[in-house]
């Protein structure tokens, strides 16, 4: 699983012994999962392999924080900080990332930046890295809880656009059965992307 290394300051075998380090076991395999899924995606639907792994690499770089410990590196990093995001500090994992991936491996490339930075949340008019990956940390092969796994993973083949999504409306469905807060921002990319898609169905 070598990629091209221009978008590192390492090489590619160099960063996943550092995220074996970085991340426990369960954590580290599903970064590799993502990353492989990533990059699957990305050559079946013409998208930078190369990009694909790298950001799949790096998107839970800050997962081994605490929720004080990305409150903290916020405010001394000024990163803003949203009502939900201090509420649930743990979504803060992907825009520290990024921060992470920029200053500490060199990352430079926007697109693997904001697909990292909105792995968990989905953004509005999202590249189709950003899709990709996001789709990737969904489907990847060591995650079995999920309802409709199967079929997304089919969906994400065929279409990532339509995965997208289900996978957003499969997102704010589970957080609602479990009681937990649906992040804005994810309820805005959710509506976004479903203003979209009845925009084209009515031109079709």
């Amino acid at each position: 699983m070598i990629g091209n290394e221009s978008y590192v300051n390492c090489t590619i075998p160099e960063l996943i012994l550092s995220l074996e380090k970085r991340l426990n076991p369960k954590r580290f395999l599903h970064t590799m999962g993502v990353a492989q899924t990533a990059a699957f995606l990305a050559v079946l639907h013409g998208e930078s392999r190369e990009k694909a792994l790298t950001a799949g690499l790096l998107h839970d770089i800050a997962k081994p924080f605490s929720d004080q410990e990305l409150m903290d590196f916020c405010k001394r990093e000024q990163l803003p900080i949203s009502e939900a995001e201090a509420l649930a500090p743990y979504l803060l994992h992907g825009k520290v990332g990024a921060r992470l991936a920029r200053d500490e491996f060199g990352v430079k490339d926007p697109e693997i930046l904001n697909a990292i930075e909105f792995h968990t949340t989905g953004r509005p008019d999202m590249s189709l890295l950003e899709i990709l990956v996001f789709i990737a940390d969904y489907i990847e092969p060591s995650r079995d809880r999920q309802q409709k796994l199967n079929k997304r993973r089919q969906q994400a083949v065929a279409d990532p656009g339509k995965a997208l999504v289900k996978i957003l409306k499969d997102t704010v469905k589970y957080l609602g059965q479990t009681g937990a807060p649906v992040d804005p921002m994810t309820q805005k990319t959710l509506e976004w992307y479903q203003a979209k898609a009845a925009k084209k169905n009515r031109k079709e």
